[in-house]
């Protein structure tokens, strides 16, 4: 499968020319073969935006937004992965993602579970316990948010229920380029899995993203690497690779789950 991950500035507020951005990059992934395209966190919208900006600004997962992305998603026959301020139906604020596949059917929508400092808990409740592992194309995939991807146990869960290939859209800044450069690969290799790193780049009222969006593969190799402008970054992905990585470097089968989360004596 060929997928493609888009790195781009944030258009914060301007929810209807990030829709226009996102077809315009979906048209020239689809032209360059891509099944699917992953976009940063809160694409639709911007992430710094405040508070008072998410709550005017959120949407249900099927809202007007979620309509126009299935138009392009169909319009171009390709996934989507895209970020936005999403409102529940208990009436909290979720900085979620959906994926959206190429007929226009909502296949996921994950919410962040794992919020990060002051500027994600004043715009954002926690997700709840929902992993959902996806279908598409073959693939079985799973979706974490920025932050997320930090906490090692996010992407074992979801390497353990059968993600093949984990999708991570992020709002990464300075100065936390470690977690471009060493985290990101460590989670593709310690879960032999496929990892999608789609980051902002450039400035963001007093934010400077720090790019550095990837695609890895299983075993921590990089197939492709963003710098610090925009661009469209696209790799092939084998599923041989992880079926073969797994029996190889075989974490998720010796992994003894029932040491996991015992207390300590002593």
């Amino acid at each position: 499968m060929r997928i493609a991950l888009y790195q781009g500035s944030p258009l914060p507020l301007d929810v209807p020319g990030n829709l226009e951005r996102l077809h315009q990059q979906a048209q020239v992934a689809a032209a360059r073969g891509a099944e699917l395209l992953v976009c940063p966190e809160m694409f639709l919208t911007g992430y710094n935006i405040g508070s008072a900006a998410v709550a005017r600004l959120a949407e249900a997962e099927d809202g007007p937004s979620a309509l126009a992305v299935v138009e392009i998603a169909q319009s171009n026959r390709i996934a989507i992965v895209y970020g936005y301020p999403e409102l529940a139906d208990d009436g909290q604020v979720y900085n979620s993602v959906q994926l959206i596949d190429a007929h226009g059917s909502s296949l996921g929508n994950y919410r962040k579970t794992h919020l990060f400092g002051g500027l994600d808990r004043a715009m954002f409740s926690p997700g709840p316990d929902h992993f959902p592992v996806l279908e598409l194309n073959g693939w079985r995939l799973g979706m974490l948010i920025c932050y997320d991807i930090e906490f090692p146990e996010n992407a074992r869960r979801l390497a353990m229920a059968g993600a093949e290939l984990i999708l991570v859209p992020t709002a990464n800044m300075v100065p936390y380029d470690f977690v471009c450069q060493v985290t990101v690969r460590a989670r593709a290799y310690e879960n032999q899995c496929y990892l999608a790193y789609a980051n902002y780049c450039g400035t963001e009222a007093d934010i400077q993203y720090c790019g550095q969006s990837s695609i890895v593969g299983p075993d921590g190799s990089l197939l492709a690497l963003a710098g610090r402008d925009e661009t469209l970054l696209l790799a092939d992905l084998e599923l041989r690779r992880v079926q073969e990585g797994r029996a190889n470097t075989p974490y998720l089968q010796d992994l003894r789950t029932e040491l996991q989360h015992r207390p300590r004596n002593g």
